[in-house]
């Protein structure tokens, strides 16, 4: 029996209320040495970050990991194109999903799994207005419930 050490990094929080997620997939990162220890130190930002297909390999774009403040000359651009790894049958089954349309790869989280930088990749739908209405709505009855329980 493993026990896997967990430190998650960042979490895109805003993910769960602009999309609607149907699986979720866990990728490892390509990052230099000044990325890592950014990372480590909790420097992250998935903002706006989404994940791609270029030449039948994955990439993710526009997440920002801060420069190392204690490098000197060799530190890394914070939105650089970072290369994702997936064993090639994960990448087919992502790219005939991502092919039906409306679909999106967003990443959820990037955390450290047993000294490995990983990034938790979501195969979403965007939400319309009233489904974010919605969302909203459920949530604060779910609110007034627990409030009500409490009592």
């Amino acid at each position: 029996m493993t026990t896997d050490h967990i430190k998650i990094v960042t979490e895109n929080r805003k993910a769960r209320h602009e999309y609607h997620i149907d699986e979720e997939t866990e990728a490892g990162l390509v990052l230099l040495g000044t990325e890592v220890k950014s990372l480590r130190t909790g420097r992250a930002n998935l903002k706006d970050a989404y994940a791609k297909f270029k030449g039948g390999e994955l990439y993710v774009y526009q997440m920002h990991i801060s420069p190392y403040p204690y490098a000197t000359y060799n530190n890394h651009d914070p939105l650089r194109i970072r290369k994702l790894l997936l064993n090639r049958s994960e990448i087919k089954k992502l790219y005939g999903k991502l092919k039906e349309k409306g679909f999106a790869l967003i990443p959820l989280k990037v955390y450290f799994k047993n000294g490995k930088a990983k990034i938790s990749l979501a195969l979403a739908r965007g939400k319309r207005k009233y489904d974010k209405r919605e969302s909203i709505k459920e949530r604060e009855l779910k609110r007034e419930l627990d409030r009500a329980r409490k009592r």
